[in-house]
């Protein structure tokens, strides 16, 4: 809806995963890393720690998609499974026989020879559970026992629990001793610092074909990242719903007030100091504001939109002062 009136040729913060979005930090790409480790070396069992919306998904998506070879996946989206439903669905999503649906001993056997199959084969078997920590303790030692399939040298199966910080504490529990001593990697991901937001956001702008001057101010972007906590799910909800507001007002680039109006619609306390990720400084602008009285605010951008521009692309360490920085010194958002 907004793409014609802020220059882009497509909504830069869908919250559909799309690679051609993909923004690594520092943390991000040891993350990446890791799982990519994991996968080609057939590491067994992988922790991936994050709060909600940090990102652990995208990671793991990067990690097979930079496999040389192919990968099978499955996907185990809902923890909240008892054991013959998770029996179940190991089933139908790794195609066996019907009776391995019945039979856990009938599954194992099936299992086995799949996985040893696909060894042969040279592509590796991946079993992702999102929200681990909400696993009950025995599906984790379920886990653990698929994740003893091995040859003499190998894991057949790779295991990558995802999971909130809490997935942590669980593994303390004596009952799953055995779960924490195989586990081969454990890595976690942690906010985005203010640097980091203002370059996840720049290189989506830029990758929509748009340019960043025309869509926030800085002090919108410092915003956004308070109210986000740094965490990119967040991100992407409250700008993409900033830029749908900012059209329905005639207003570019979106300013603090528009981000204020969508953080209290969404019931975000933005202006709490315990929304700032690590020592990041950030100041944000103030209070929920009524943008009822403002409706009739023109454009504060009296540049004129360049129809399908393409800003220079310029490494993301630069876009700070590059970009929201020069912003910021050199125009002031309407009172």
């Amino acid at each position: 809806m907004y793409e014609r009136f802020f220059g882009f040729r497509e909504r830069p913060f869908d919250l559909t995963p799309d690679p051609r979005y993909l923004v690594l930090t520092d943390a991000h790409r040891e993350a990446m890393s890791t799982v990519e480790y994991a996968i080609a070396s057939r590491k067994g069992i992988t922790l991936l720690l994050g709060e909600a919306g940090c990102g652990k998904t995208t990671v793991i998506r990067a990690a097979i998609d930079r496999q040389p070879d192919p990968v099978h996946c499955v996907h185990l989206s809902n923890p909240a499974l008892t054991r013959s439903e998770f029996v179940e669905m190991l089933a139908a999503q790794f195609d066996l026989s019907a009776r391995a649906r019945d039979s856990k001993a009938v599954l194992l056997i099936e299992l086995e020879a799949l996985l040893r199959g696909r060894h042969d084969a040279n592509e590796p078997t991946v079993l992702i559970v999102d929200e681990a920590q909400s696993l009950p303790l025995d599906l984790l030692e379920e886990i653990r026992l698929l994740a003893n399939i091995e040859t003499n040298h190998q894991k057949l199966l790779s295991v990558i629990l995802a999971g909130q910080p809490a997935l942590g504490m669980s593994l303390e529990d004596p009952a799953v001793s055995q779960l924490k001593q195989r586990v081969a990697l454990w890595c976690e991901l942690r906010s985005l610092t203010l640097q980091e937001t203002s370059a996840y956001m720049l290189s989506r702008i830029q990758s929509a074909g748009g340019i960043a001057s025309n869509a926030f101010t800085a002090t919108a972007v410092k915003l956004i990242h308070a109210a986000s906590r740094g965490l990119p799910r967040v991100i992407n909800v409250l700008a993409d719903n900033a830029l749908l507001t900012g059209l329905a007002v005639s207003t570019r680039p979106v300013t603090s007030r528009i981000v204020a109006d969508v953080c209290h619609d969404f019931r975000i306390d933005h202006a709490s100091s315990d929304n700032l990720p690590l020592s990041a400084s950030v100041q944000p602008s103030s209070g929920y504001h009524d943008w009822s009285s403002a409706h009739g605010r023109t454009s504060v951008n009296s540049r004129a939109l360049e129809d399908g521009a393409q800003p220079e692309p310029r490494p993301l360490e630069h876009v700070l002062a590059a970009e929201w920085n020069e912003i910021g010194n050199s125009r002031r958002e309407v009172s």
